[in-house]
């Protein structure tokens, strides 16, 4: 019996004292902190996460199932390209690369999948493909200009991707303002519709917007993980992040792998980019890329840069963004939703703080000390 309860009590102890488990205290805390936020507006707290529950979860007023399922579906539709750019800034961080410039690597991947998908007559299925490719290419290429100055001049990839960013973001306007660029008929700075055989396929019609993307995305996951955690160059890219003084002295190249870390992580954003150019939008505007490349920080680090824990936080955080909306109409204002995202990543980014309020134990530390006892 003191085996098993000794044997309980250890499973318990590496439970709580987990990061996995110090992520949900994160997420809980940031409601709690929400409610109270909520509180001081006037707004009632019960109405505003009820109305953030029909808005991305189920309604349970719905007239019909569609429209019951209809905020869930939503919750995924916006965690799509969320999933995608986390994986792209998941690479980058799993080798110790700070990549933030996702958003001017889905511009141009944007862009180059627009390109194709209006200026091009190809069949179906092989038009999506080609114009998924080319923004994928255009992705990483943006990429690996920080990656490649990083490994041969040492150039911090933090600044250079930030400078990328805007020289994305006013190329993108440059650009739209070109005549062949411009949806004909129109002086709105948007582009032309790229054609149905490039468009992602809808799975339903009406008020459900789920497109094919979600395959894609599941796609992404997969090729993620397996590179990741079952690869040579995963291996490689995981000793780089955690010493590179190690990886050298083990014969691994660290410029070599910085260069081609960089190029994975602008492919996935160049890809979540085509994502929302042949599915969300179905165009590119001044707009297509959103906020989407620096939330995808925050979905990366809660999911602990790993491919299923980056996809349930992508769907977390999808969640948000359809449930706030809903939370509107209560009075709430929709930064509520901003506030809850920066609690829970200050909250991410300080694990020991989570631990000091809850007393909870560090399972990395138990397992190093029974090791010790061990020997």
């Amino acid at each position: 019996m003191n085996k098993k309860k000794t044997a309980s009590m250890g499973m318990f102890t590496r439970i709580v004292g987990s990061q996995g488990f110090v992520s949900v205290l994160s997420v809980l805390i940031a409601f709690a902190i929400g409610a109270i936020l909520i509180a001081a507006t006037g707004a009632s707290v019960t109405d505003a996460y009820y109305a953030m529950f029909r808005g991305a979860i189920v309604d349970p007023q719905a007239s019909t199932f569609m429209r019951a399922i209809k905020p869930l579906t939503d919750s995924v539709f916006f965690g799509i390209p969320l999933i995608i750019s986390g994986l792209g800034l998941a690479f980058g961080f799993r080798a110790g690369l700070f990549n933030i410039g996702g958003k001017g690597q889905m511009i141009v991947g944007a862009l180059a999948a627009v390109w194709v998908g209006f200026s091009m007559d190809l069949p179906p299925v092989v038009h999506t493909f080609v114009a998924v490719a080319a923004a994928i290419i255009a992705g990483a290429a943006y990429a690996g200009i920080a990656g490649v100055l990083k490994a041969k001049t040492g150039a911090n990839e933090v600044i250079v991707t930030i400078m990328l960013n805007s020289i994305a973001v006013l190329g993108l306007g440059y650009v739209l303002s070109q005549p062949s660029w411009q949806r004909p008929g129109s002086n709105q700075p948007v582009t032309p519709n790229v054609a149905e055989t490039a468009a992602f396929a809808k799975f339903f019609d009406g008020p459900i917007k789920l497109h094919s993307g979600i395959i894609v995305a599941l796609i992404a996951l997969v090729i993620f993980w397996w590179l990741m955690e079952r690869s040579t160059l995963g291996f490689q890219i995981r000793v780089v992040g955690a010493n590179p003084a190690a990886a050298r002295t083990a014969g691994i190249s660290v410029e070599r792998i910085t260069a081609v870390t960089m190029l994975f992580s602008g492919a996935f954003l160049g890809l979540a980019g085509a994502n929302e150019a042949l599915g969300t939008l179905g165009y590119a505007s001044r707009d297509v890329a959103g906020s989407i490349g620096f939330d995808a920080i925050t979905v990366a680090l809660l999911g602990r840069n790993k491919a299923w824990g980056t996809f349930g936080a992508g769907l977390l955080f999808g969640a948000f963004k359809a449930g706030g909306y809903a939370m509107q109409a209560k009075n709430v204002p929709i930064d509520m939703i901003l506030i809850l995202q920066s609690v829970i990543v200050l909250l991410i980014a300080a694990p020991a703080l989570v631990r000091w309020l809850f007393r909870l134990p560090d399972a990395k530390r138990l397992a190093a000390a029974g090791k010790g006892n061990d020997e």
